[in-house]
């Protein structure tokens, strides 16, 4: 044991020593450190810094020699985005990048002669074109996955030449964007992300190497299961893989390596990982021939589960609640890249100390290193993709299920990944790419939840977990409404079926929920914005602020929530941090405030099975929306103010003009142009007197919207929502329908971002 141990510190000391060489040689590289702790070899050089760069507007580089030997017009500072302040550009959204140009020498140190050699890109924005001395070493596309080429057949000796070529069409509608914009920055999406935007870097491996792996720990039984792919033609190799508690060997177990092995390390000690409160083991990984290691790689791994039962959410058999932040991972001067590793501990550090426990990594995939850094310090997150861009056109499915593959292998080792969550508030007409990804998702990784989508449209007839987005102001409104949305029989109608995604049917009640994006309470919005009316003082944010927790801790109901946001981003104001990541409220009241013990924790979900909940009946379409064809007529409408009066049954609407719903800015479906701040609907529906039990609207607005029937108001919303709710005027509806022909009359206005109108009348 003692001579296992002391191989182990010299190992352990060797690594260490060359690691401090290579600081000081890469001492003014900017985000030197190792891009991948979870897959660490020794033997490797970072490539970050400068290089020759050129924008190319008419994508004629390759006619023009761009591939070899031909020197490019500009520098930049590898590894940040042409967009950003800390790549020496600054282009910000002035220019349309679509097609440009890197380009670098390097030489192979010393211990990586005679090894094979790949080059590694972090992530690049978004098809890519690698040269190694004017020779294509491979292609690739995506904005978030890593990938790299074994480049060994294309080096010459001495001085090296890369080139990279990329092409980044954000305005095809064909690959996902995330939060970029697509013009100037407005509303929810910032500044664009061209290029290399994470780290890139040269590794030398041995003849034969190990590829990649998979980690399944199993606390129950004290083990770890791992899955290796081994590359490479060496024959009579072994593999071992040795785990490692506080620099003591605890577990290790050698096999006669194939291409694929699997192997189980039964640990003499047991720690778990747990939010808060992590551990994680050490691995290491030796593929040997004989006496002579051939390939070496370090890792790490935390032993914990997560498990599902009935409405209870476990990590570890507890329930832990999860305060969750969302963080879009953008920074000032650099955009979707962090000016630093600190900074990425940092952003973690920060949101602990306002009381939370882990994030939704919004509509970004973040690098390995933000999520070393969770690993180590027990913080959960939810793993996500930048959806949004892509529409739905089939054309582009295939390269998100690519690419989503790939960031699941890349990532799916993390103990701080508690779970899934591939798009972000999605149309009725993604649900088929949604099953796909889903399906994907849970055949690679089948030890974490996963969640089709975030909020809006949910499309598995039987899910694993549900949730919602509320950005309710008054904290009231929104405890209440969390608290009846349980355990109200007739507000969990299963009809009607002809809007499956758009209201959550009795079925789904089962499962665990959570409503995933709250508050987003601003703060200091000049020239900015936030959602509602942001609170005139402190005292009024912190009542706002504690209310909105507190309606989400109350809630057995409820797994955990999401609050928005982490900090400012540009033009969006309603971060606890600024932008910059100085604190905008006291972060101690905060922490008290958010981390209070949440009725999950102390109880039992209470909610009854969905067995209990009545099932209602078929409903009747008075009026209908687009989805229910023919029943969708025409409305009269106006988008100039109309005289008093025209909410009433006998206004005369003749002179109006007249369009088919939905009404809105030519997106999603619409197919009546409004783009004005207003517009005035008019329409009239028969009623056959029969007894009216519920009554309900399926509506979808953006932004504030009044209804009203014959002349009198029964609802109004404010804010905007994305897909298609329910909203019951049963009370309302009986007091003033009549039998015979009625008139529905709708307002909206729109203040900012887009303009949609849509609405069906049900009755039963």
């Amino acid at each position: 044991m003692r001579a296992n141990f002391v191989r182990h510190l010299i190992v352990q000391l060797t690594l260490f020593l060359a690691v401090i060489l290579h600081s000081g040689l890469l001492a003014d590289v900017p985000r030197s450190e190792h891009p991948r702790p979870d897959l660490q070899r020794n033997s490797w050089l970072s490539l970050n810094g400068e290089w020759q760069f050129e924008v190319d507007p008419a994508g004629d580089g390759d006619t023009r020699g761009l591939t070899s030997g031909k020197a490019l017009s500009q520098k930049i500072v590898v590894p940040f985005c042409p967009e950003s302040k800390l790549s020496g550009l600054g282009f910000g959204n002035t220019q349309k990048l679509k097609y440009v140009w890197y380009r670098r020498d390097f030489e192979l140190p010393q211990d990586m002669l005679g090894k094979r050699i790949k080059i590694h890109f972090g992530g690049v924005d978004y098809q890519s074109w690698v040269y190694i001395n004017g020779q294509l070493a491979g292609t690739h596309i995506g904005e978030s996955a890593s990938f790299d080429y074994d480049i060994t057949g294309f080096l010459t000796q001495g001085k090296n030449e890369v080139v990279l070529k990329v092409k980044d069409d954000m305005w095809s509608g064909l690959q996902p964007c995330g939060k970029q914009s697509e013009d100037q920055s407005y509303s929810c999406f910032y500044t664009r992300t061209t290029g290399i935007w994470q780290s890139v870097w040269l590794e030398g491996l041995g003849s034969s190497f190990i590829e990649n792996f998979s980690l399944v720990p199993d606390p129950d039984h004290s083990r770890v299961i791992i899955h290796t792919k081994i590359d490479g033609q060496d024959q009579g190799l072994t593999l071992t893989v040795g785990a490692y508690a506080n620099g003591k060997r605890v577990g290790s177990e050698t096999v006669a390596a194939a291409n694929q092995n699997s192997l189980v390390i039964n640990l003499k000690e047991k720690f778990l990982w747990e939010p808060g409160a992590p551990f994680l083991y050490d691995l290491k990984f030796s593929l040997s021939n004989g006496l002579k290691t051939v390939d070496e790689v370090t890792s790490y791994f935390g032993l914990r589960k997560i498990t599902i039962t009935g409405r209870k959410f476990l990590i570890n058999d507890k329930p832990v609640f999860q305060r969750l932040i969302l963080d879009q991972g953008f920074y000032p001067d650099g955009l979707w890249t962090a000016p630093s590793d600190q900074q990425l501990e940092d952003d973690i550090r920060m949101s602990m100390a306002c009381g939370f426990n882990g994030a939704r990594l919004h509509q970004k995939v973040f690098e390995p290193r933000f999520l070393y850094w969770a690993d180590k310090l027990g913080y959960l997150v939810w793993g996500e993709y930048p959806n949004a861009g892509y529409g739905n056109q089939r054309e582009g499915f295939s390269a998100v299920v690519n690419e989503w593959t790939e960031i699941l292998i890349r990532d799916r080792n993390h103990p701080s990944i508690i779970g899934w969550c591939p798009f972000n508030e999605n149309f009725e007409a993604s649900g088929e790419l949604q099953k796909m990804v889903w399906n994907t998702t849970k055949a690679i990784d089948p030890t974490r939840p996963a969640l089709e989508s975030s909020g809006w449209t949910h499309t598995l007839i039987h899910p694993e977990l549900r949730d919602a987005h509320d950005y309710t102001e008054d904290p009231a409104q929104l405890k209440k409404k969390w608290a009846n949305y349980f355990n109200t029989p007739q507000e969990r109608p299963k009809a009607p079926i002809r809007y499956t995604g758009l209201v959550v049917a009795a079925s789904d009640l089962g499962v665990p929920f959570m409503v995933s994006e709250i508050g987003g309470i601003g703060w200091g919005t000049t020239g900015g914005w936030s959602y509602g009316n942001g609170p005139k003082t402190e005292a009024e944010f912190f009542a706002r602020y504690q209310g909105t927790i507190d309606a989400m801790l109350d809630n057995p109901n409820l797994f955990g929530f999401c609050y928005t946001q982490l900090t400012d981003i540009e033009q969006e104001k309603n971060g606890l941090y600024e932008y910059g990541r100085t604190p905008k409220f006291d972060v101690k009241k905060l922490h008290e405030i958010t981390s209070r013990k949440a009725a999950y924790e102390r109880n039992e979900p209470d909610a009854p099975q969905p067995s209990k909940f009545k099932i209602e009946p078929r409903w009747k379409i008075l009026i209908g929306a687009v989805q229910d064809g023919d029943l969708c007529r025409p409305y009269q409408y106006t988008t100039e103010k109309p005289a008093n009066g025209w909410i009433n049954t006998e206004f005369d609407d003749t002179k109006w003009m007249n369009g088919r719903s939905p009404f809105g800015n030519e997106i999603d479906g619409v197919r009546t142009s409004w783009k004005s701040k207003d517009i005035y609907l008019r329409n009239t529906f028969q009623y056959d007197g029969e007894p009216l039990n519920t009554a309900g609207l399926v509506i979808r607005y953006d932004e504030d919207t009044e209804v009203y029937i014959n002349g009198v108001q029964v609802a109004e919303f404010n804010g905007f929502i994305g897909n298609y709710q329910l909203k019951f005027i049963t009370d309302r509806l009986r007091l003033i329908v009549k039998p015979g022909k009625n008139t529905i009359a709708l307002h909206t206005h729109q203040s900012f971002g887009g303009q949609y109108i849509d609405v069906a009348l049900l009755v039963n």
